[in-house]
């Protein structure tokens, strides 16, 4: 009888098929930021799309410190980790896919009458359905239903059986968030002024034009995972103006034209705008 194959084992074959991989310690959860990194202090990692790139060699950022680099993977630090880990984790989105995390029975007899048959993979209570192409990722999308994608990770239960699908727009669907009667519509940027009646700091308008200008760049210039590019630019500017009010449809048109100019769809930014406003408490 072979052996199973340790956590590192896997997560270097893994690496090598462009599988980003990262440990999972007891509880399947990530390890903590070390003390350099906690709260972010350090600035991120490049690929979480944050100034300051972080120097630690250690497994820090949750999902971002997913990696498909054998030498980070054999690195003292992550062999620290890998004794203390319990399974592998992978970032679904930076491989290009998305997971359909169904956690109990009913959850997967309404996959099989809702969504287009895929690649699947038997967890402990229920089934991912895997399928080609990343977005965003979104917990709670119905009862029993969780989409990983973007942003997120999964814990690597084998292969699966299935081809796999191309990521179909019933699925991107679940991930739209209906905006409350009582908010504004997706489009509308209109937000309580500042407190005290203040001038909002951000109405300069140099300062203004100068982050729609390098947002509608970031877009442009993206050479891969659109979906993604889009949905971090949005929240990005969103994060800088989206509280004082300063935003205006405008704005926000010339963001969406960037985003269809790479293939994007006006539900689409609509979506990513929607999702980047919820994230965000707006």
């Amino acid at each position: 009888m072979s052996e199973t194959p340790s956590p590192q084992h896997t997560a270097l074959s893994l690496a090598v098929s462009g599988v980003p991989v990262l440990p999972l310690r007891q509880g399947k959860v990530p390890f903590g930021n070390c003390r350099t990194c906690a709260g972010n202090a350090c600035g991120g990692r490049p690929n979480m799309k944050i100034p300051g790139p972080c120097r630690c060699p250690g497994v820090c950022h949750a999902w971002a410190a997913a990696t498909t680099d054998p030498a980070v993977i054999v690195s003292p630090s992550w062999v620290a980790a890998w004794r203390r880990a319990v399974c592998v984790g992978y970032h679904p989105g930076g491989a290009g896919l998305t997971v359909v995390d169904l956690d109990d029975a009913d959850a997967i007899a309404w996959a099989r009458d809702a969504l287009p048959a895929t690649r699947v993979v038997p967890t402990t209570r229920g089934e991912h359905w895997v399928y080609r192409g990343a977005m965003a990722s979104r917990n709670a999308v119905r009862p029993g239903v969780d989409i990983k994608s973007t942003m997120a990770y999964a814990r690597w239960l084998g292969p699966g059986t299935g081809a796999m699908a191309a990521l179909p727009d019933a699925v991107r669907a679940l991930a739209v968030k209906e905006p409350s009667p009582a908010r504004p519509a997706p489009h509308a940027v209109a937000v309580p002024a500042s407190a005290g009646g203040e001038e909002c700091p951000h109405r300069t308008p140099t300062y203004l034009e100068r982050g729609i200008a390098m947002a509608e760049q970031h877009i442009t210039e993206a050479r891969s995972a659109i979906h993604a590019t889009v949905y971090r630019t949005f929240l990005a500017v969103l994060s800088v103006h989206g509280r004082c009010g300063c935003l205006t449809d405008t704005h926000v048109a010339r963001l969406f034209t960037a985003a269809q100019a790479k293939g994007e769809t006006p539900r689409h930014c609509t979506d990513a705008w929607t999702n980047a406003r919820t994230r965000l408490g707006l």
